[in-house]
């Protein structure tokens, strides 16, 4: 058995990783409102330029600024993700309860649409979904959060069907509480930090396949400074030496997707100790 002292220890350096990468994330959320948008004007700096003092990541094939370009891609990667990662969190959350409180039919019905979407290969999902909306923004929207919510709607749909069953549902119901009652006061708040959970995991591989989305030309417009844009140009220009290209936005994209999936793990560990006693 693990001594207080060291599960105080553990949930200090648990705390500290949380902080460390939400910090991270912040510097990055402020540098690209802060850089200006004259570095990404065309040969505003000089062409293929290498990494030096002037321009940190370099610049690329039209002059503009490797850094202030990467930075402002991650802030509109951050915007899409988390727009999308809500969008997929929220049917995530109403099938889930549905599935748990309307009936055998309505849950039969729901576990099916489960069963299938999870059956389907997310990336061609996505990719057909994407290519019918017509790319851009909506189609990356709903090309993931439709193919990304059932894992964390079979979690709730557990939950929720552990819950119905606790004495004081049973008590509640017994004083005549509505069931709109009894969701908003008793089921929301017991299935909260699943859902958190489910957001915060699901944002790193949301960013992850926007990237992947618009890298293989179905996501968003070639005008857009996106990570997905950056790595797609710059691999015609990789083979020609200009590594700085693809190594700092490849990196950059690596680390803020490492951060979102500490700080969702390690909230995970937070909510429930037992998990990580593996």
């Amino acid at each position: 058995m693990p001594s207080l002292q060291e599960g105080f220890n553990a949930r200090k350096r648990m705390l500290l990783l949380m902080a460390g990468s939400f910090g991270f994330l912040l510097v990055v959320l402020i540098l690209s409102f802060g850089l200006s948008n004259d570095h990404l004007r065309l040969g505003a700096g000089g062409k293929n330029l290498a990494p030096s003092l002037e321009h940190w990541f370099g610049t690329d094939w039209l002059g503009r600024d490797m850094f202030t370009r990467t930075i402002k891609g991650l802030r509109l990667s951050l915007a899409v993700g988390a727009f999308t990662s809500l969008i997929s969190v929220l049917i995530a959350t109403v099938l889930g309860i549905c599935a748990a409180t309307f009936g055998k039919a309505v849950d039969t019905v729901i576990s099916w649409l489960i069963d299938l979407f999870i059956g389907m290969p997310h990336l061609v999902f996505m990719v057909l979904i994407c290519f019918i909306v017509g790319g851009g923004v909506q189609g990356i929207v709903l090309g993931i959060s439709l193919t990304h919510w059932t894992a964390l709607a079979r979690v709730v749909r557990s939950e929720v069907l552990q819950i119905k069953t606790a004495e004081y549902i049973q008590v509640s119901k017994g004083l005549g509480r509505s069931a709109w009652f009894i969701a908003r006061k008793h089921i929301m708040p017991a299935v909260f930090p699943q859902i958190m959970i489910g957001f915060l995991l699901m944002f790193p591989h949301v960013i992850l396949h926007e990237a992947a989305l618009t890298f293989l030309g179905f996501g968003l417009s070639p005008q857009t400074p996106a990570i997905g844009i950056i790595l797609s140009e710059a691999m015609n220009h990789i083979s020609t030496g200009k590594w700085w290209l693809v190594v700092f936005p490849g990196l950059l994209l690596v680390v803020v997707i490492k951060s979102f999936d500490s700080i969702g793990e390690q909230f995970r560990i937070l909510m429930e100790p037992s998990s990580s006693n593996e």
